[in-house]
């Protein structure tokens, strides 16, 4: 079942009389609804720049998947995830934000106004456009890992670490990613299991040797992981350990937490016909700016950052997008 609701337009692009609509032209359309788009939207609509966002193919972004959040600023009780997202969405509908579901399905930067195709029917013309489409999180794929999401499943160490806080956790992962991940929930879990389908760590030297030097890590080679077990949290993991072909052998690890470390796929595919991008799909910005090689097209959030990926940092990139944008279309 699809997640996102369509927008109520004609297909055919025609009025009642037959004649071809004609686009809908806007000062600044955002594309994603995570706390990049949404903080990006706040800016934009008061700066006067009415706004059009759209939800995208995660409405709310991955915060929507998290329990709770401790770590965003000026929610000292906490929040959830959802209710955050949620506070986003209204205030910036508060100042005026036009926030439609709909999804970006092709664009076309090579002239101005920017063309955007929303839900393959509609074309949009943009003087600027904010792209917050975020990234998403790679997971193994077991039904189990789906059913124990937010109930200690986690794919951000740095986000649900402090929840289990003196317990036993598992990262599944062999690159520096899954290294970091792994050292910085043994600075405060008791038992922290690194999971590597490999024979070898990935990951570069020195992270290696932190990680074998850390007393509470235990590396556990060539194991792929066949299922989690649970009542209503995870409880445990088991592991499949290669034995040589066609020999496996089962084990099962007590574990209160899971952390997925293998990955981000940025959601940047419908726009690398015109911008640039790394190697892993990551929009190329113009270092310390959300500036794409496309004048007039910003990018903010994960989709752009492949280092913190935090919903601090991805509103802080929204903002910048927001105010860069403002300043295009004064000097035009």
């Amino acid at each position: 079942m699809s997640l996102f609701k369509p927008l109520e337009t004609n297909p055919d692009k025609k009025n009642i009389d037959g004649q071809p609509n004609p686009s809908e032209h806007v000062k600044c359309l955002i594309i994603g609804s995570g706390p990049a788009g949404y903080t990006a939207a706040i800016y934009a609509a008061r700066a006067n720049l009415k706004p059009l966002l759209f939800k995208g193919i995660q409405p709310g972004g991955q915060l929507t998947t998290t329990t709770e959040v401790e770590n965003f600023p000026g929610y000292p009780e906490g929040i959830t995830g959802p209710k955050l997202m949620e506070d986003l969405e209204q205030q910036a509908a508060r100042f005026g934000t036009d926030i439609r579901w709909g999804i970006a399905t092709s664009v076309d930067f090579s002239s101005t106004p920017h063309k955007v195709v929303v839900d393959e029917k509609t074309t949009f013309e943009a003087d600027t456009v904010i792209i917050a489409t975020g990234a998403t999180a790679r997971y193994l794929g077991l039904e189990s890992e789906e059913k124990y999401r937010g109930s200690g499943v986690s794919a951000c160490a740095t986000c649900d670490g402090f929840f289990y806080k003196g317990k036993d956790v598992a990262v599944v992962g062999g690159g520096d990613t899954a290294c970091e991940e792994a050292l910085y929930l043994a600075g405060m879990c008791r038992k922290v299991y690194l999971i590597v389908r490999k024979p070898f760590l990935r990951a570069s030297k020195i992270m290696q040797q932190r990680v074998m030097d850390a007393p509470n890590i235990e590396v556990m080679f060539e194991r792929n992981t066949r299922e989690l077990r649970g009542n209503q949290v995870v409880e445990e993991a088991v592991l499949i350990k290669r034995m040589g072909e066609p020999d496996e052998q089962e084990e099962i690890i007590k574990i209160d937490g899971f952390f997925l470390a293998i990955g981000h796929t940025p959601n940047s595919d419908v726009f690398k016909p015109f911008l640039e991008t790394d190697e892993t799909g990551y929009i190329k910005t113009v270092p310390g700016t959300p500036r794409t090689n496309v004048a007039g097209v910003f990018a903010c959030g994960d989709v752009q950052d492949k280092t913190y990926r935090q919903a601090v940092t991805a509103a802080g990139s929204g903002c910048s997008a927001a105010i860069e944008a403002e300043r295009y279309l004064a000097q035009r």
